[in-house]
């Protein structure tokens, strides 16, 4: 039962579009514009550096929210499922984020949901959560690309660190739990690169598009799903 409560609170925080919401502020709506998808890096694109990061913020935090309530009510009653019900409210919040019901299911990607539940999983996933997004974002600028990153880092960092108990991470967590907690993430990684598929094909040929934090994106409110 605690694993459904939590994986409810997550898609009660997924189901906020911060991508929707801040282009109907801006008078669009944002699924028609650029690549048609309700994230970060298409807010990125469409209406600029500073909406774009309000959406990553408000992307991340929804996830964040969802594990620091999770860590602090579940977590404490359940001391040895704490982990596991932390990634059951964070599968909650990227399938509620991918496909919100009220938008027809058309939403985001989930990485931003990803990372907020992947920086408060553990503070030893913290650091490398953000090493794997941002730097190869910064060497090549595909965001594509540090998104599946983070996805393959986050699954092998949670193997590795659930079977060989690294500085005593997961130690004394029921390996039936540990099992779990692998299947969920890799559940949530192929969910991720099936979503990116068009990306990964793009980035073989080498015609992903590039993005540029520091630039004015030239698709400001201009081509509808390209």
């Amino acid at each position: 039962m605690a694993r459904l409560w939590c994986f409810l609170i997550g898609y009660a925080f997924g189901l906020i579009q911060t991508a929707f919401i801040v282009g109907k502020h801006k008078g669009i709506d944002i699924r028609n514009y650029g690549s048609g998808n309700a994230g970060t890096t298409n807010a990125l694109r469409v209406l600029g550096k500073k909406y774009g990061l309000i959406v990553f913020a408000g992307d991340m935090l929804k996830a964040i929210a969802t594990s620091l309530i999770i860590r602090f009510t579940f977590g404490s009653m359940y001391p040895e499922m704490k982990y596991l019900l932390i990634l059951w409210g964070g599968a909650g919040c990227v399938l509620a984020h991918d496909f919100p019901f009220y938008m027809h299911f058309k939403g985001g990607k989930g990485i931003a949901a990803t990372g907020g539940t992947v920086l408060c999983f553990h503070p030893s996933f913290f650091v490398t959560g953000l090493c794997y997004f941002f730097i190869p974002f910064f060497i090549t600028h595909y965001v594509s690309l540090g998104s599946l990153i983070l996805y393959a880092g986050f699954v092998i960092q949670l193997i590795v660190s659930g079977q060989f108990h690294p500085f005593g991470i997961f130690e004394g967590i029921p390996q039936a739990f540990l099992n779990e907690m692998y299947i969920i993430a890799l559940c949530l990684m192929v969910l991720a690169y099936w979503q990116h598929k068009a990306n990964i094909l793009r980035l073989v040929k080498g015609e992903e598009r590039k993005t540029y934090l520091g630039k004015k994106s030239s698709e400001n409110l201009s081509g509808t799903n390209k």
